[in-house]
């Protein structure tokens, strides 16, 4: 038990609860990421219990299908410029979205629901949604998938570092930095965004729990000023194998996310090359792919293999048989999901000592730890990894799928989940 925090022991909440009306709101409806995996299974298996689950986000092509769609909104790409009354356009709802803004009012109008579960809302759907809650009294809820709650860039990293400048309100510093864009116009409306929403305190004023999928998330929320009593601790699910899989060690060691900067994959790279015996899977795409794939030809030639983005069963072979799933991560990593879905296959972790990663990792017991941007460090986790025979990795890769057996299912985060509805 934390003092200060409700927690929840997900392993005893047995109660049954009434079948209730869910509005999940998120940014997205495609499967961008593991917000928007964790909200389309949530919503999956929230129905399956009896509720009645809609939702409200943006428009897209690659949208999943749903019955809800006519009141989803434009979505705006503040990726590339497209005129100046365009870019003016966008430049006001990148802060306050007025047709989102209607389009609840309507959905709610029509539909509503007991309970609201906010994900991912900022630059899209915007703090102008929640006036609209508050106008209805809803109760709502919040998962915090990053650090946008606390941060302008939602990751507190920026310029190849973690970063806290903006502790205390001083998100100017999001400007002086570029934390978001390489622009000056874009930062300046982060920080306005950001300053705007802490000024009128508009999600604590809205939301009654938000959900921390992380000790270390919640500690950073409470720590940059969010009140303690609105914070709760509720791990990530993942989906558990009834059984490990037959293959696990036949591959190679394994990454797999986004190729940018915070995911440390360089180090990663660096730290490979010098254990001849190691071999490396890289499995996403992002915009150092080319860098690092022209790095890892330089000084680990036919060793370091980039597979892209990979999906469905295939994605599954490759983390399945994977000697270890790395995750080299140098920015504040909350609880990745493909983190648990290795431990719930069995297979061990070696990952940066930071963030949430280190409530997932019990060093040399279900993997190894790292310190994050430390070659060295990395070489000596690799090491000590390959000095393992393979009946010992299996050994670390039980261990981490016993406490995904034991904490991270989705009946006890099902059950705990309802009860934060409905406090």
């Amino acid at each position: 038990m934390m003092i200060g925090y409700q927690t929840f022991d997900i392993r005893r909440l047995t109660l049954d609860f009434t079948i209730m009306k869910i509005l999940q709101i998120n940014k997205f409806f495609d499967l961008r990421g593991g917000a928007e995996v964790y909200m389309h299974e949530l919503s999956e298996k929230l129905r399956e219990r009896g509720h009645e689950v809609h939702a409200f986000s943006t428009k897209s092509p690659k949208n999943l299908q749903s019955d809800d769609k006519e009141f989803f909104v434009r979505r705006y790409n503040y990726d590339r410029k497209e005129g100046m009354a365009k870019d003016a356009e966008k430049a006001f709802n990148f802060i306050w979205n007025k047709e989102a803004k209607q389009s609840l009012d309507a959905q709610l109008t029509e539909q509503k629901p007991d309970v609201i579960h906010l994900h991912n809302i900022y630059h899209h759907l915007t703090s102008s949604i929640l006036s609209i809650i508050r106008k209805h009294k809803i109760p709502c809820v919040q998962t915090l998938h990053d650090y946008k709650l606390a941060c302008p860039n939602y990751k507190m990293y920026t310029q190849g570092s973690v970063c806290e400048r903006c502790k205390g309100g001083k998100y100017h510093n999001a400007i002086l930095h570029k934390c978001l864009f390489p622009g000056l116009a874009p930062n300046i409306l982060a920080a306005a965004e950001m300053s705007l929403t802490k000024i009128t305190h508009s999600y604590e004023r809205t939301v009654k729990t938000f959900i921390c999928p992380s000790k270390f998330m919640m500690q950073k929320m409470e720590d940059w000023g969010e009140p303690p009593g609105k914070l709760t601790y509720l791990p990530n699910p993942v989906q558990i194998p009834a059984e490990a899989s037959s293959a696990r060690g036949r591959g190679d060691y394994v990454f797999i996310g986004r190729l940018y900067p915070e995911k440390g994959i360089e180090t990663l790279i660096r730290a490979a090359a010098r254990v001849p015996s190691v071999k490396l899977c890289v499995v996403g795409e992002g915009p150092d792919r080319h860098k690092l794939e022209s790095l890892a030809n330089q000084i680990a030639e036919g060793r370091i293999n980039f597979l892209g983005f990979q999906t469905g069963e295939e994605l599954k072979r490759i983390r399945r048989e994977a000697k270890a799933l790395c995750i080299p991560s140098v920015w504040y990593e909350n609880a990745p999901l493909t983190a648990l879905e290795a431990m719930a296959e069995g297979v061990p972790l070696i990952a940066s000592d930071i963030g949430g990663l280190p409530e997932l990792v019990t060093d040399g017991v279900s993997g190894f730890l790292a310190k994050p941007d430390s070659i060295e460090s990395w070489i000596e986790a690799l090491q000590q990894m390959e000095t393992f025979t393979n009946e010992q990795r299996l050994e670390l890769g039980d261990y981490g799928r016993d406490q995904a057996i034991k904490n991270f299912g989705w009946e006890s985060h099902l059950d705990a989940l309802e009860r934060i509805y409905t406090l």
